[in-house]
């Protein structure tokens, strides 16, 4: 087998500016931006690439510890529980992908054609894998320096704290909602999944509050959970 030269869908120089750092080994970067399903079709022709999923492990980790040591530093006031929550949600999957979006990385990442025709560039999967694999990529180049890292991904990070903080998934309106009711005895309160919309990727929940099988709030959300909490913040309204 062959080393391959990776072809390229667009210069990379432009996801370089993004970043606001000129790659020393863009081979790096190439690496990053290459997907697994690229990877196996080249195979097939006798070529050899290697894909994101290394760097992508360390990106996660580089990640971690720049979110983490901002949370310890600017958060004096908050707890280790919700310091945890808060830096889940801002590098989960979802939060990764709007990122990416941000920049368009979608655009650059190298895919096999069948991963490219099903839409493999807006996947939230592929593509917050693939700003893993970019910051893993970038740490190495700057030979282990996360200042570089830190000063492209923080107004990123910040703008989503400031979106978390204010939002049902911080703030538990169910336990509050809970805590109320069980002031008198005999109460029932459950949330009912009564809808769902959207492909698999992209579902939105419909959930209802109800004490008693009386509903009380309703709620939608990506996920179940938050949908949850967006109808018990409805209730919330009825007893405040």
């Amino acid at each position: 087998m062959m080393q391959s030269n990776i072809q390229l869908p667009l210069d990379i120089s432009g996801l370089e500016n993004c970043l606001g750092y000129s790659f020393k080994n863009r081979t790096l970067l190439k690496t990053a931006i290459t997907h697994s399903s690229y990877v196996n079709e080249v195979k097939t022709k006798g070529e050899t690439v290697e894909c994101n999923e290394r760097l992508e492990f360390l990106g996660d980790s580089v990640l971690s510890i720049i979110v983490s040591r901002y949370l310890f530093s600017e958060y004096k006031d908050i707890q280790e529980g919700d310091l945890t929550k808060i830096r889940a949600s801002v590098v989960c999957e979802k939060a990764l992908a709007k990122y990416s979006k941000q920049i368009g990385l979608g655009n650059y990442l190298l895919l096999g054609k069948g991963e490219d025709h099903n839409k493999g560039r807006e996947r939230p999967s592929i593509i917050a894998d693939a700003f893993e694999a970019v910051l893993g990529a970038f740490y190495i180049d700057t030979g282990f320096d996360s200042e570089p890292i830190a000063r492209f991904l923080m107004p990123f990070v910040k703008d989503e704290i400031e979106y978390i903080r204010n939002s049902a998934s911080f703030v538990d309106y169910k336990t509050t909602l809970q805590q109320i009711v069980q002031q008198a005895s005999g109460e029932r309160l459950e949330y009912v999944l009564v809808g769902e919309r959207g492909p698999d990727h992209n579902k939105t929940f419909m959930v209802e509050a109800r004490l008693n099988s009386n509903v009380i709030g309703n709620g939608e959300g990506a996920s179940k959970r938050e949908a949850e909490q967006m109808a018990a913040k409805k209730a919330l309204e009825i007893f405040k």
